[in-house]
């Protein structure tokens, strides 16, 4: 079986791209064939079976000359015109079969989400997908009320456990700067309006005062890394926070584990990755209340400076040995991915498990 996946590839290391490699690794581990089309802006050599059209004709063309028993769509963000456009053309491919994973949790809330008839457009192409995943049952309830079959539709966490290592190499510059600072607050995600990082530099300054040690890991990239380099260096606590673009993964994991808070603000989000690796880290959460977070995270309004500062520093003063969570493989999870793969083929064209198994 071949597995053709669409959509982000890293870098930059969201929480999108960090469930295809998880997807792509499983595959391969197994012995299948799992090429991959980046949808995004990043350019980079294709190489190892990753390709990177500049056109929507390449991807057509990549489309057609692929092989691929099973195709792949990871949306995050909103439904647009131009992604709807590739998930119909994906259902008209001859012997293929399509998968949709919808990232964007906060979806049915905004008003494109909730707008729309029976009979449109996105609807209609919808209703073509051989199988939808929701990441939460918000989204899985939109889809059925469009009419989307409920046999078609699961829901399902594009999170998979993580591990750290002793042999994960953090960049010098970013372990050196965790080495020197603690406590440590760390933030993993897109350098873009609604993830709310000014609210995060404007409560450090205060936090500084009273903790003279502490430091403010930001990773990621994104349309806002000018204006906030430049507000960072403009701020009294600005030589204790570290911007520091895009990190790999396992490096990022590495960062989460050694933090004493990790935080998510956002205008709006979904069910974020890096919430869950962190709590699986044993590493305190603090996020903006989106009405679907996790058990065990410390829930602060949107945009409320004073909320952000006082769960920071009740988190620290409650602050004691900390031990992991228990870190279940996440296997099973994949492994019950590539069923809902299988199940979709004709009969004589099924990989089972226990053979896939004995292929890798």
């Amino acid at each position: 079986m071949t597995v053709l996946q669409l959509g982000p590839y890293p870098p930059p290391h969201g929480g999108v791209q960090t469930n295809i490699v998880a997807i792509r690794e499983h595959l391969r581990r197994h012995g299948m064939r799992a090429p991959v089309i980046n949808l995004t802006r990043h350019r980079a050599k294709e190489a190892d079976d990753v390709y990177y059209p500049e056109s929507a004709a390449e991807v057509i063309k990549l489309l057609w000359s692929l092989p691929a028993d099973i195709i792949h769509v990871h949306i995050g963000g909103l439904l647009t015109g131009r992604l709807l456009v590739l998930c119909l053309l994906c259902t008209m491919l001859p012997g293929k079969r399509v998968v949709l994973t919808f990232h964007s949790g906060g979806y049915p809330s905004w008003q494109r989400g909730r707008r729309g008839r029976m009979f449109s457009f996105r609807n209609f192409v919808l209703r073509r997908l051989d199988a939808i995943i929701a990441v939460n049952a918000e989204i899985a309830q939109l889809f059925r009320s469009v009419g989307v079959s409920p046999s078609r539709i699961s829901v399902r966490s594009p999170y998979s456990p993580v591990a750290v290592s002793e042999n994960d190499q953090v960049p010098e510059s970013l372990r050196t700067f965790c080495d020197s600072h603690q406590p440590l607050l760390t933030t993993v995600g897109l350098l873009e309006p609604e993830y709310d990082l000014f609210l995060q530099v404007k409560t450090f300054a205060g936090i500084r005062r009273e903790y003279p040690a502490a430091g403010l890991v930001i990773i990621g990239s994104g349309s806002l890394e000018s204006e906030l380099r430049r507000v960072i260096s403009d701020d009294p606590a600005g030589g204790d926070i570290l911007l520091c673009g895009d990190v790999p993964h396992q490096a990022t994991v590495k960062v989460i584990s050694r933090s004493d808070a990790f935080l998510r603000t956002t205008w709006y989000d979904g069910d974020s990755i890096s919430v869950r690796e962190a709590l699986q880290l044993g590493v305190p959460v603090i996020a903006t209340d989106n009405g679907m977070r996790p058990a065990g995270v410390h829930l602060i309004p949107p945009t409320n400076a004073e909320a952000l500062s006082t769960a920071v520093r009740s988190v620290f003063q409650a602050a004691t040995a900390r031990t992991t969570a228990p870190s279940a493989s996440g296997v099973s999870d994949l492994d019950d991915l590539l069923d809902l793969y299988r199940s979709l083929l004709p009969a004589g064209r099924q990989v089972t498990r226990e053979s896939a198994r004995t292929i890798s």
